[in-house]
């Protein structure tokens, strides 16, 4: 039996879509990273509850490597690949899998990123009519569905430890980028026309971290982007750029998407062990360090003056220019780094200002993902970490329903769960996919490997299922 609240949830995402702009009036697309306003879940049935290689396999793809998840549009399937030094965008039939283009983009730069990531692993957004993609070594381009390039503009050069993974999305005419990096971390949109930057704002507390935005229209007045960002999430009018609220108390790296459910917002970040409850390590201020360890008396800390422990073991994420010296004022970022805490938080949307004394509505703090994002379906909010522990959890309360690993499926975890037909697919790192039954109890249903590492998350619409691997783009079905 359909879930009265569960169906309201997915009905209201996809209204806010549409209000936005985000899709047209198709009832099965997923437009953008997890899908309609990133909550990973589709309205649809007759999904499988096992696939492989050669189980429920529809058709399959090959395809260059690349991190980017599949979105689906119309009758178009979008992702984005690379190739030795090329970046592509690639368009896929939806219902053959069959290549229909791939445009490749300017390379002006080939800036430094986290061995796990690659230089094509934003999520494009589609509305429809063209498609947006981004790319940290160049910057935002446009397309038509014929893969005619409709403009292009350059951004960057971007500075942050991990390389580029934030996914561009749309709201109302406009594509909205939220840019978190070591120095001049900023949110900004361009109109989908033209590719012009509509308005641009400063992120000055936001370190480096991919979390892509989502969408709140408020009871009253205009849609907002709702962005966590270290320390805060914060709330910008989606036409002008101004900052609504923000709440502060988050982690000191958001990664993952926020999961909107009414004026519940679900979040979790993780910056390192030494961020959780009672792992937390002094870090003495910046005049006693300099006395103590400031070798060559230049008023700097270096590398090779830290002490052994987290402040040698984080000096690349304490040295925020990249000089090979640590400031008084890196040190002090530092020092709010790790006095953060990690945790999934359920925050109140909405207000003006600082929120922060009433937002919390709670937090919990065991086993918190790195980078797959929390869902809720049917009640229940999931979250798998990096080290593939699940965690089932009372949205209401944050009260832990049931945690463990996975039976049959320990792995590495970079992909966000997604559900739809009562039915929660996790696939790990390995490319191993596990399917649960919905519902707290974690009961599985399948476990499969498709012999491939996967990082993409994978996408959802009218019975089929996409997933991406390192080399394949797969469609299962029944």
């Amino acid at each position: 039996m359909r879930n009265d609240k569960t169906f309201s949830f997915v009905i209201t995402v996809a209204l806010l879509a549409l209000q936005a702009g985000l899709i047209p009036a198709h009832a099965a697309d997923w437009p953008r990273f997890r899908g309609p306003n990133g909550s990973g879940v589709a309205d649809t049935s007759a999904l499988p509850d096992s696939i492989g290689p050669t189980n429920n396999v529809i058709w399959k793809t090959s395809l260059p490597p690349g991190h980017s998840s599949p979105v689906l549009s119309g009758d178009r399937i979008f992702l984005t690949a690379f190739e030795g030094d090329k970046l592509f965008t690639i368009a896929l039939d939806r219902k053959t899998g069959k290549i229909l283009w791939r445009k490749e983009a300017p390379r002006d730069r080939h800036e430094k990123m986290f061995e796990q990531n690659s230089p094509s692993s934003p999520t494009p957004v589609a509305d429809g009519r063209n498609v947006y993609v981004f790319f940290g070594d160049f910057g935002l381009l446009s397309y038509d569905f014929e893969g005619k390039e409709r403009w292009k503009i350059r951004l960057g050069p971007f500075d942050s430890i991990y390389g580029m993974g934030v996914s561009p999305i749309l709201a109302g005419d406009n594509v909205i980028l939220v840019i978190d990096q070591s120095h001049n971390s900023f949110a900004a949109a361009y109109s989908q026309a033209d590719g012009k930057q509509v308005w641009k704002t400063p992120r000055p507390e936001a370190l480096s971290g991919p979390a892509t935005p989502i969408l709140y229209r408020p009871r009253s007045g205009g849609m907002q982007i709702l962005a966590p960002g270290s320390f805060r999430l914060d709330a910008y009018d989606a036409a002008t750029g101004k900052i609504v609220w923000w709440v502060e108390g988050l982690a000191s790296e958001m990664k993952s998407v926020p999961v909107l459910d009414g004026d519940t917002i679900y979040t979790n970040g993780y910056s390192s062990p030494f961020n959780d409850p009672g792992k937390h390590v002094e870090i003495p201020p910046f005049p006693e360090m300099l006395a103590k360890y400031d070798a060559n008396k230049n008023g700097t800390l270096e590398e090779s003056e830290m002490p052994a422990g987290p402040m040698k073991q984080f000096f690349s994420f304490e040295d925020l220019d990249n000089d090979g010296k640590v400031t008084d004022k890196e040190w002090t970022i530092f020092q709010a780094t790790m006095a953060a805490e990690n945790g999934l938080f359920a925050l109140r949307a909405g207000g003006s200002g600082d929120m922060t004394s009433k937002a919390l509505i709670w937090k919990y703090q065991r086993s918190i993902p790195q980078l797959p994002s929390p869902l809720l379906y049917r009640g229940v909010l999931y979250m798998i970490n990096d080290g593939g522990i699940l965690t089932t959890v009372d949205p209401a309360t944050g009260k832990p329903l049931k945690q463990g690993r996975l039976r049959g499926a320990v792995d590495k975890y970079f992909s966000s769960p997604v559900a739809a037909d009562g039915k929660v697919f996790f696939v790990g790192n390995s490319g191993v996919v596990t399917i649960l039954k919905a519902g707290a109890d974690q009961e599985i249903l399948s476990v499969n490997e498709l012999d491939d590492q996967c990082f993409a998350t994978p996408a959802i619409a009218d019975g089929r299922i996409y997933i991406r691997t390192r080399g394949t783009l797969y469609c299962f079905g029944l």
